[in-house]
Formats: C-alpha cells, sequence, structure tokens
C-alpha cells in the first residue's frame, strides 16, 4: 500500500476530516498493522487540542490500536510477530533499546521512545505501524472488538499495581469512575483488594458496585472523606481536575500511596507534614512496559475483565469526539474502520 487513508484534524480544535499520507518505506523493526478498532482516549483530544504543547499537524490521533498485521520489516523475526496475527498499539510505539531504561526492562520510559501519535500517524487510519515489541499479540479469551482500550487506560491504571506491589489484603480506592477508573475497579476487585470507589457523579454510585467497589462515596463531601482518615493503602487518581488533594491524602493509612495516573495540569498542593508524619508517598505512572501490557491481557482473559464501550463507525469520528467532550460516554468510545 502506497497511501494510507485516514481521519486528520487540518489544525488545533479543527474537526477531522479524510486524509492520506504515504508513509514511506517500513522500518526494518516494525510491523504495519491492518486496523480493526481505535479507542478513542481523553489523551487524543488533548493532542488535537493541542494542550500539551506537543502536537503537530495534519494530526491523525487514535492510540487504542487492534488490527492484524499485514507487512513485518526486514529485522523483524517470523516467530516474534505472524503475519495475519492480531494484536493490540497503545502509547508507546518505540524504544531504542539500548539505553539504561529499556535495558532493565523500563522500556516505557526511554527518553528517545516514540509515541503513537505524537510525530508520527495513529490510529484513525486504515493501516498504523510501530516497533514489533510494542504490538502486543491478543490472547483467546480477550474479545477483540472491545479490546482497544486496554492498550492505553487499562495498562496504565493495571501497571501501577504491579509496579508498587498491591497486596490482595490491601485496602484501595479509586478517584473517577470514567475510563481509567471503570476498568481500575474489575482489576483491584479480581486482584483481591477491598475496593472503594471515590465519585462525585450520584448516578455512578450503583454502576460503580457493579463494575467491582465494594462501596462507593461522593469525592466532593467533606464530611465522607473526613470519616474515611487512614483507610486506605493505596488511592488511585484517575481523574484530570483538581480535587482537594490533601483530604484525600489523609485517608491513606501510614506507609500508603497517592498514584496519579490521570493528567491533571495544576500543581498539586500538599502538606509536607501530612506526607511525613505517616511516612506516605505521592507517585505518577504512564504506561507499562510491553510485558506488562501481555500480562494485563492475560488477567482479562482469565477473569473476564473488558472494558464497558460504545461504539461508532469510524466515519461518524467527529460525532463520537463530541460525544465524549461532552462526558457521556460510559466508559470509553471504540471506532470500527470502515474504510472499505
Amino acid at each position: 500500500m502506497s497511501r494510507i487513508r485516514a481521519w486528520a484534524a487540518p489544525r488545533a480544535g479543527a474537526d477531522l476530516a479524510p486524509f492520506e499520507y504515504d508513509p514511506g518505506p517500513l522500518g526494518a523493526d516494525e510491523v504495519e498493522i491492518a486496523v480493526e478498532s481505535c479507542g478513542i482516549c481523553h489523551s487524543d483530544l488533548s493532542m488535537l487540542d493541542n494542550a500539551w504543547r506537543r502536537s503537530a499537524y495534519p494530526l491523525v490521533p487514535g492510540h487504542e490500536v487492534v488490527g492484524r498485521v499485514v507487512a513485518r520489516g526486514a529485522a523483524v523475526p517470523a516467530a516474534a510477530r505472524a503475519l495475519g496475527q492480531r494484536v493490540g498499539v497503545g502509547w508507546n510505539a518505540s524504544s531504542c533499546t539500548h539505553c539504561a531504561q529499556c535495558v532493565a526492562g523500563d522500556a516505557h520510559l526511554c527518553a528517545d521512545g516514540g509515541e503513537t501519535i505524537v510525530g508520527r500517524h495513529g490510529g484513525f487510519a486504515e493501516r498504523v505501524r510501530c516497533q514489533w515489541a510494542w504490538a502486543t499479540p491478543l490472547p483467546e479469551g480477550v474479545d477483540a472488538a472491545s479490546a482497544g482500550p486496554l492498550f492505553c487506560a487499562g495498562v496504565t491504571v493495571f501497571s501501577p499495581i504491579v509496579e508498587f506491589g498491591v497486596k490482595p489484603t490491601d485496602r484501595v480506592a479509586v478517584v473517577g469512575i470514567g475510563g481509567l477508573g471503570h476498568l481500575a475497579l474489575g482489576f483491584l476487585r479480581a486482584w483481591g483488594c477491598e475496593v472503594t470507589a471515590f465519585t462525585s457523579s450520584a448516578s455512578k454510585h450503583a454502576e460503580a458496585l457493579a463494575l467491582g467497589a465494594h462501596r462507593a462515596v461522593d469525592s466532593r463531601d467533606a464530611g465522607a472523606l473526613k470519616a474515611l482518615a487512614g483507610a486506605f493503602d493505596f488511592v488511585l487518581v484517575t481523574v484530570n481536575v483538581p480535587l482537594d488533594w490533601t483530604a484525600l491524602l489523609r485517608t491513606l493509612a501510614p506507609r500508603g500511596r497517592l498514584h496519579f495516573v490521570g493528567a491533571v495540569l495544576e500543581p498539586l498542593a500538599l502538606p509536607a507534614f501530612g506526607l511525613i508524619g505517616g511516612q506516605k508517598q505521592v507517585s505518577g505512572s504512564p504506561m507499562g512496559r510491553p510485558a506488562t501490557v501481555a500480562a494485563m491481557l492475560d488477567f482479562c482473559a482469565r477473569h473476564a475483565i473488558a472494558p464497558r464501550v460504545e461504539r461508532f463507525p469510524m466515519a461518524r469520528v467527529n460525532a463520537a469526539l463530541a460525544h465524549l467532550r461532552a462526558g457521556k460516554p460510559r466508559y470509553r468510545i471504540v471506532l470500527d474502520a470502515d474504510f472499505a
């Protein structure tokens, strides 16, 4: 295929329009994937709006891709990624393979790594490319039609559970029950934890319980937060808006961790003594290692965990983006590629 059809934004804030581009020669360590579906993430909106000052236009979003390998570069081992194999691609598209982070197994922290929609065109297209190690095979038991969000939202909330040694006996909380948080509830419940959902939406309380929470609490209720002082070993923040971080810090038990995966743009105001007194920790993380992505998919297959999705044909991408901007999805959106 000499040219790839896609949907692209010509400038910040503009609607997406049909777009074609020449991808050039396939890299020696790359695979080309025929896109079957692609999830929409809030990060796509941030890139479309240039909210992070990293966008280049025309911009083809999409970093929750599921599809089949249709071409391999000369250096891709045939045993590693087979032609026709169904794989998924998330935020990360490449890593240098030789820096200290890559050698240590932290390829997702590679300073010279490539991102699927930064400096390259993403998955709102009929084809997408990435370094072969970042194209993760889907195991049996994972529904391909809804799997796209696992490659961004899924690994984003699964990775810190693994990275920070969350135990089945831990008492944990998830702040924000949306695209990230609804998956976190399922993971943590299956992990064996006692799970509390914090949400500002009363309509989501019953849904949170159905998704895996043992209880749901109003995240803006100062009295409810005060009553939970010292309750949690791990609090996972998935929102991208400012909250009362001091109040949430107080809900941590000694040695507890307040962990951010939501891209809150405002600086965090936290009292030093609130950290020092209980030897508490505040941290954040991006996606995850390729091995963690694979482990997450196996965990999903074992415990029948899947994103809750709404589907749109890719030809209606602008309607899908408007739906997301309005905060209406329950809980992720997946676009079905319809370029034929």
